[in-house]
């Protein structure tokens, strides 16, 4: 049976951009290495609305490697989207992502599906154990995120930024990635469930181009893409739990605030008599202001949360969206036969 007919098991997703140098060495390599794994394969490059001759050099290769499939873009429309557009088009049993530069050694591909079919993971990630960046600008922030992003979620990762990737279809087709969050692919999958494992990959230094981002730049979006991960790992289901509890500890402050107020009025007239209770106003009290802005702000919480316990209920319902998702079915031989 020819190759071009059989079914694909492997299918490689390189989100392009702005690549045309390094595209021509590295595509060359990443067949190679996928030829001799001896599977039926086929390369997705989504070009992300490059400005160069990226799409020109992939389909002169294309003439070379009838198994690349090149998907092009109207415009730029970052990097998560070129990934879920790699996912939708993508038709093998494991899916492995990597980034377009060469930093990414494809010779380490049959080492992740190796460790995903022994281990019977959902979800092998890269770790570049030894980056050849610079420690102060690449090194630390990436560690100051991981750590974060380990203590928001319940997958610890040595190395989140790394691309190489490797998945398998089933897990791929039931994650929604938006925005940004291709950063946060091993936390969103954990949203269906998911068994994952770390292996040492090959970190290698870019030949041609130029990076297209630096860490500092990106630092408060992965700050704030790490907020929106956090609620969707914990309360995604159950917002009044998120927003009841600042409800209920905002009201309650503003409560205590304000009895303390009254008493101390009260305690004052005793002691001192009526005069002292008269002088004594609470009214244009700054302190009175706070608490009945926090008594108020309470309320909004609490009413944030089941409007979000109204929306969560209505998004379920109306699309029919399960509230568990099967990994396997295992029978017996015997109920089989």
């Amino acid at each position: 049976m020819d190759e071009q007919t059989r079914q694909i098991e492997l299918s490689v997703v390189l989100p392009v951009y702005n690549e045309a140098d390094c595209l021509r060495t590295f595509i060359p390599e990443l067949a190679g290495v996928l030829r001799q794994m001896g599977r039926p394969y086929e390369i997705v490059a989504v070009d992300d609305g490059s400005a160069d001759e990226s799409v020109a050099v992939l389909r002169q290769l294309q003439q070379e490697e009838p198994n690349l499939v090149v998907v092009q873009f109207r415009r730029n429309f970052g990097q998560t989207a070129a990934f879920v557009a790699g996912f939708d088009h993508a038709r093998g049993d494991v899916i492995v992502t990597m980034d377009s530069d060469g930093q990414n050694d494809p010779a380490d591909i049959p080492h992740l599906l190796e460790v995903m079919e022994e281990g019977d993971y959902d979800l092998v990630n890269g770790w570049r154990k030894d980056r050849k960046e610079p420690f102060l600008t690449r090194k630390f922030p990436s560690m100051v995120a991981n750590w974060l992003i380990a203590n928001a979620s319940d997958i610890h990762l040595h190395d989140r930024g790394c691309s190489l990737k490797a998945l398998r279809s089933d897990l791929v087709k039931q994650m929604n990635l938006y925005g940004e969050l291709h950063r946060f692919i091993p936390e969103m999958a954990s949203l269906i469930g998911v068994r994952v494992a770390e292996v040492p990959v090959n970190d290698r230094p870019r030949e041609a181009g130029e990076s297209k981002y630096g860490a500092l730049a990106r630092t408060p979006r992965v700050l704030l893409d790490l907020v929106t991960v956090s609620f969707l790992l914990s309360y995604s289901k159950r917002p009044m739990q998120l927003f009841g509890t600042f409800g209920l500890l905002s009201g309650g402050i503003g409560g205590l605030i304000g009895l303390y107020l009254i008493g101390a009025k009260v305690l004052r007239g005793i002691l001192y008599g009526e005069e002292a209770f008269r002088s004594f106003r609470i009214g244009t009290s700054p302190w009175t202001m706070l608490a009945v802005l926090l008594i108020v702000l309470g309320v909004q919480f609490l009413m944030m949360g089941l409007l979000g316990e109204i929306l969560t209920r209505t998004y379920h319902e109306a699309q029919d969206k399960p509230i568990y998702v099967v990994r396997k079915v295992l029978r017996s031989e015997e109920e089989v036969a």
